[in-house]
């Protein structure tokens, strides 16, 4: 490495301003940071200095999606195995997944990083690290049968009006992962509905469907034991069948600080709340299933520890995320069982509350102001006295 920061050093003044390469001072720069460590200083005012900067925080994301995302490779290997009639060892699943999923995360990255990159030269600004995350997460929540044209026009969709279009990284209100599977959601229903049997190269004859979609159609009987649900046996998209790996995930984001231990929490004291109501109504099939099986069925899991813990777009007020977080898991149960037109709720939920959001937190910090201002009068009147 230290080869490559030598050869660095030697070439970065044509990048600079008033070099040969100025324009693509910004793609340098990315480069760079992404090798090595900023080794910039601050030079005025007071600032607050951490170990743990945005590429830190990204990387950890990254590495807690590992869990899942090895886990689908080889779950993808193993539905195709299984619908097909033949046997496979574990080696050959995974590599068969492997081999499937990997040209998502490809064309998921290289078009996302490729916008990225052509906005910060347009606009003469840092290439910051925020698709390392979204890139991986886009490719976790499409089916594993997608279509790779979809993948690359679903992730432009989402870095341009997700993401860009409000400043960029940051500065967004929608996940952007979300987004991309919202546009191919209702662009191609038909490839991402819930009812279909997501397998790659199925056997003719091989019929069924995901958890989601039997319950959606009314064959709760035909639903997959909690055990495998919990496992990850299912189909389904490529990250969000196991929710075993998740948990894993979910550790290591907790560990690291990175994520909300009190969304995941709130999430999923409202999704049990809603289920359990569904419970007492038992109108139908779907409102008997147990409150808690909810919790291990499609994205529910998923959505809970990386799409609702996004610290861009989710609340930054605690009382808030409590509030946040309690409306995502309660909506996500409540839009699958009671619209069949949409039988995965998180989705919708989420992107219904990143709207949301800082509406939450606005009410939230009157709500402690207005407190204050009470202790504050109460404490002049009590002095009067």
């Amino acid at each position: 490495m230290k080869g490559v920061r030598r050869y660095l050093d030697k070439i970065k003044p044509n990048f600079e301003k008033g070099g040969k390469f100025a324009k693509l001072h910004s793609t340098f720069e990315a480069i760079e940071s992404f090798l090595f460590v900023p080794n910039k200083v601050t030079f005025a005012g007071s600032h607050i200095r951490d170990a743990v900067d945005l590429k830190r925080t990204m990387s950890f994301v990254v590495i807690a999606m590992m869990p899942p995302l090895l886990f689908g490779m080889w779950n993808v290997g193993y539905q195709h195995f299984i619908a097909s009639g033949l046997e496979a060892n574990l080696w050959q699943n995974f590599w068969f997944g492997f081999l499937q999923v990997l040209p998502i995360v490809v064309v998921s990255y290289v078009t996302g990083l490729a916008i990225e990159f052509g906005f910060a030269q347009a606009r003469g600004h840092e290439v910051n690290e925020g698709f390392l995350v979204t890139g991986m997460l886009i490719p976790l929540i499409m089916p594993p049968d997608v279509p790779l044209w979809m993948v690359a026009l679903s992730t432009a969709f989402a870095v341009i009006f997700a993401k860009e279009v409000f400043g960029g990284t940051g500065m967004n209100i929608l996940n952007p992962a979300l987004t991309a599977r919202a546009f191919l959601f209702f662009a191609y229903p038909k490839d991402m509905s819930g009812d279909k049997v997501w397998i790659v190269e199925k056997a003719d004859a091989f019929s069924g469907a995901t958890p989601l979609g039997d319950a959606m159609i009314g064959h709760v009987d035909k639903i997959p034991s909690p055990m495998d649900m919990f496992l990850g046996f299912i189909p389904g998209s490529i990250g969000e069948t196991s929710t075993l790996a998740i948990i894993i995930g979910a550790i290591i984001l907790l560990a690291t600080g990175v994520a909300s231990w009190r969304i995941m929490l709130s999430v999923t004291v409202g999704g049990l709340l809603m289920g359990l109501i569904f419970n007492l109504v038992a109108a139908n099939d779907y409102m008997q299933i147990p409150a808690w099986e909810h919790l291990i069925m499609g994205g529910f899991a998923f959505g809970a520890v990386y799409m609702a813990t996004d610290p861009v777009t989710a609340t930054q007020t605690i009382k808030g995320q409590y509030i946040y977080g309690f409306l995502i898991g309660f909506l996500a149960v409540l839009v699958r069982v009671f619209n069949p037109a949409y039988p995965e709720g998180m989705m919708l939920a989420i992107l219904f509350m990143n709207v949301f959001s800082p509406l939450i937190d606005h009410y939230v910090i009157q709500a402690n102001i207005s407190m204050r201002k009470k202790r504050w009068l109460k404490a002049r009147v009590n002095e009067l006295l």
